[in-house]
C-alpha cells in the first residue's frame, strides 16, 4: 500500500508564496507520474501541476502557469513539492498529491488518471 502525506499547506496573504511537500511512502513510487490537484468548496476537483515519469516533463494547469513550480527529489526525499508564487485568493483550495502507478509514458491531468491520493493539507489565501 502506497501512502502520500501532503505538508506545507497554511494561510499565506495575497502575493506571498507557499511551497507543499508530498512524501511518498515506497520509494519506487517516487519515479511514477505524480501531480497536484486542488478543490475548493463547492467545486469540482481542479489539475494544478504534474511531473511524467521518464524525463521530469512537467505540466501546468492554465490558471498556475508562470506562478507555480512542480519538482521531484528522486536522489533522497521520495518527495514532490509544489512551489506556489503570487498567491491570490482563488487559489484558496484543499490541495492533494495524487500518484499513477499506470504503465506506459502518458502523464495524466485529470483526476482519473491517478489511483493514490494524500489526504490534503489547506491553503488559505487572504486578500
Amino acid at each position: 500500500q502506497v501512502q502520500l502525506v501532503e505538508s506545507g499547506g497554511g494561510l499565506v496573504q495575497a502575493g506571498g508564496s507557499l511551497r507543499l511537500s508530498c512524501a511518498a511512502s515506497r520509494r519506487t513510487f517516487i519515479t511514477y507520474p505524480m501531480a497536484w490537484f486542488r478543490q475548493a468548496p463547492g467545486k469540482e476537483r481542479e489539475f494544478v501541476a504534474a511531473i511524467s515519469r521518464f524525463d521530469g516533463s512537467t505540466y501546468y494547469g492554465e490558471s498556475v502557469k508562470g506562478r507555480f513550480t512542480i519538482s521531484r527529489d528522486n536522489a533522497a526525499k521520495n518527495t514532490v513539492y509544489l512551489q506556489m508564487n503570487s498567491l491570490k485568493p482563488e487559489d484558496a483550495a484543499v490541495y492533494y498529491c495524487a500518484a499513477t502507478a499506470s504503465p506506459g509514458s502518458v502523464t495524466p491531468t485529470t483526476p482519473w488518471g491517478y489511483q493514490y491520493w494524500g489526504q490534503g493539507t489547506q491553503v488559505t489565501v487572504s486578500s
